[in-house]
């Protein structure tokens, strides 16, 4: 099927709606308005984070760096591409294909993406458990792939 008739997916519209707000809040009121997109990304990603521990409670399974994918909020299509990898203290994920961060490309909008991913995964992580810490060692817009390294603070 060629791409103009392609479905387009809840992943896509979110994207692109993200970056539209995000774009109009920047141009309206400048490094303030990123400021507030950032705040508001941190604030969302606290309450998921929050949420997944509710989750994990809710299946017996304490808020701890083990049960953190297995009750994870959001499922993996095959709009990402992914692997995860367990340490004896840490899990890394590596992120080679990611439908928010193409689109954003796509739509030449990856500096208003860029507020999104630069605060999402660590918010999550700090809501989750405030001694999860998230550290994104690689970017997708600048390296192409998305690294994080999960690990709880010693």
């Amino acid at each position: 099927m060629k791409k103009d008739l392609e479905p387009v997916t809840m992943y896509h519209m979110f994207a692109k709606l993200f970056a539209h707000l995000a774009k109009e809040v920047s141009d309206t009121f400048g490094d303030a308005g990123k400021e507030a997109v950032r705040r508001a990304v941190k604030n969302f990603g606290e309450e998921r984070g929050r949420d997944i521990a509710r989750r994990a409670k809710a299946k017996g399974a304490t808020n701890d760096l083990a049960n953190y994918l297995t009750t994870y909020d959001m499922e993996r299509s095959d709009h990402f591409e992914f692997t995860d990898t367990y340490g004896e203290d840490q899990i890394e994920q590596l992120f080679t294909r990611c439908v928010f961060a193409n689109q954003w490309k796509e739509d030449q909008m990856e500096e208003y993406g860029y507020l999104y991913c630069e605060m999402i995964d660590p918010a999550i992580a700090r809501g989750y458990n405030e001694n999860l810490e998230c550290i994104q060692e690689k970017h997708c817009f600048k390296d192409g792939v998305c690294a994080f390294c999960f690990r709880m603070k010693k």
